[in-house]
Order: C-alpha cells, then structure tokens, then sequence
C-alpha cells in the first residue's frame, strides 16, 4: 500500500484555490471589458444622433436663407431627434464683385443633447453630446 508522504498533502487545495483566483479575475475583467464597450457604443449612438439633429438644423437654415432670410433660431427637430436642441446661427457678409453686390450667408448648426438654453453649453457634464455642422450660401 502506497502512502502518501506529509509534504504532498494540501497540495490539490492550493492549486484549486488559484484556480478559483485566475478564473475570478478573468471575470472580472471581462466584465470591466464589457461595460466600457457598452458605453462606448451608447455614446456613438448618442454623436450619430447629435449628428442628424445638427444636420436638420442646417438644412433649415439654407432653406431660410435661400429664401432671402438669414434667420437664426433654437429649436428642437423632434421625432426620434426631440431629446436635442439645435442652435442655427446666421451671418451675412456683403463683398462688391465688379459693381454688383454678392451676400455671402454662412450658417451654423449646433446640435447638443443637454441644453441650459442653447448650444454649446459647456456647464453640461458627462453624458454631453455636440456635433456643430457649417455652410455658406452666395446669393
């Protein structure tokens, strides 16, 4: 009969136990992994929408100044973009081209998802979302 000796006893515990340890750590860091994998996404998610919601304002704003009036306005597209508000801003530059007078429109749309009153709003903290889009428009 074969017995084991002192020094071999405990031997199994050990290794289960660090074991258990590796294996507890992997998790966790997989799931450290994955949590700041879902909020980065979130936040894409959030920049696309900002996007959309900065590109509608920017089409109002040429639409208005194609229109013969360079309005500037705050407002919120809604739909599926209504947790936004758009700051559209408004310039016009006049230049003499050869006698004849060119209005040269430059707009500014600033789409944010935490508003104080208008975009930017630079007090707004984690979670804030800004995508700002600009064109110009001779007429």
């Amino acid at each position: 009969m074969n017995i084991p000796s002192r020094h071999s006893r405990g031997f199994s515990l050990i290794s289960a136990l660090f074991l258990v340890v590796v294996l507890a750590a992997l998790g966790a860091y997989a799931l450290s992994v994955s949590s700041l994998q879902h909020a980065g996404a979130a936040a894409e998610f959030l920049g696309s929408r900002a996007y959309q919601a900065a590109r509608a304002g920017l089409e109002w704003g040429l639409y208005q100044s194609a229109n013969g009036s360079c309005a500037s306005a705050d407002f919120s597209p809604g739909g599926t973009l209504a947790e936004f508000t758009v700051s559209v801003r408004c310039t016009v530059s006049s230049y003499d081209e050869l006698g004849k007078t060119v209005n040269i429109h430059s707009i500014t749309a600033t789409a944010c998802n935490k508003p104080a009153a208008s975009c930017p709003n630079n007090a707004a903290g984690q979670g804030y979302v800004e995508r700002q889009l600009s064109a110009t428009l001779e007429r």
